[in-house]
C-alpha cells in the first residue's frame, strides 16, 4: 500500500470584488447634489483551501476525515461555495468522495475553482472554500454639517436600503455578477398569474353584497 502523505491546510485571505469609497462618479458623502447614493455595498470574498492526499482514485477515510473536521471549524453551512482545484486529474472518484463529506453540510460541490496561491502537491487535490459578505462602509452616516451650506441630499442618503439589502441577499455575488436567467422556461409555471388574473372575474359584475342598516345596538 502506498504511503498517504499528511497535507497542511492554508487559509486565503481574501479578495475584495468590488465595491465604493464615499466618492463615487466625482460626488461624495458631503458634496452630492443629485439623488444617486454614495452608500454603496462592497463585497468581499474569501477563499479557505485545504490540501488532501489521494489514493486509488479517491480520497482514504483519513483524509476525508481530517476534511470533514476542517469544514466543521469552519462552520461550513449556508452561502459558502466549495469547488476542487485538481491540476493533476485526480478528480474522478475524488470529486465524488469530497462531495459526500461536503453533503453532510447541505452543499454541493461547485463546478470550477477560484485562483489560489501556491501550487497543488503531486497526488493531491485542493479544496477550497469560499465565503462571501457584503456591506456597507462607513454606514450610518450622521454627519450634516454641511446641508445648510448648499443644497445637497443627506450623507446618510442610501445607507438603511443598501444596508438591508447587503444583509438580506441569499449571494453577495450577486451584486458584482447578477444572475443569468434560466436557458429554458416552463410556460405553464411562468404564464400561471397572468392566467388566473385574466381568468379572474372582475368585482364590478358581482352583485353588491347586502348590509343590514337596521337591528343593530
Amino acid at each position: 500500500m502506498a504511503p498517504i502523505r499528511t497535507f497542511a491546510g492554508l487559509a486565503l485571505i481574501g479578495t475584495a470584488l468590488a465595491g465604493c469609497s464615499s466618492y463615487t462618479n466625482g460626488l461624495s458623502t458631503h458634496h452630492n447634489p443629485s439623488l444617486y447614493s454614495v452608500n454603496q455595498p462592497v463585497v468581499q470574498r474569501t477563499d479557505y483551501v485545504f490540501d488532501v492526499a489521494t489514493q486509488g482514485g479517491g480520497v482514504p477515510g483519513t483524509e476525508l476525515s481530517r476534511l470533514d473536521a476542517w469544514f466543521a471549524s469552519l462552520n461550513l453551512g449556508y452561502g459558502d461555495r466549495v469547488s476542487i482545484d485538481d491540476a493533476g486529474g485526480y478528480a474522478g472518484g475524488a470529486r465524488d468522495d469530497v462531495g459526500r463529506v461536503a453533503g453532510r453540510y447541505g452543499l454541493l460541490v461547485a463546478d470550477g475553482a477560484p485562483v489560489t496561491a501556491g501550487q497543488v502537491s503531486p497526488g493531491a487535490i485542493r479544496v477550497v472554500v469560499s465565503r462571501s459578505s457584503a456591506h456597507v462602509p462607513g454606514c450610518p452616516v450622521w454627519d450634516e454639517k454641511q446641508l445648510g451650506a448648499r443644497i445637497t441630499t443627506s450623507p446618510n442618503f442610501g445607507c438603511a436600503t443598501n444596508s438591508n439589502l447587503a444583509a438580506m441577499i441569499a449571494d453577495p455575488n450577486d451584486l458584482v455578477l447578477g444572475q443569468a436567467g434560466a436557458a429554458s422556461v416552463d410556460a405553464a409555471t411562468s404564464t400561471k398569474a397572468i392566467k388566473t388574473y385574466r381568468e379572474r372575474r372582475p368585482t364590478g359584475a358581482e352583485n353588491l353584497k347586502a348590509e343590514a342598516t337596521t337591528g343593530g345596538k
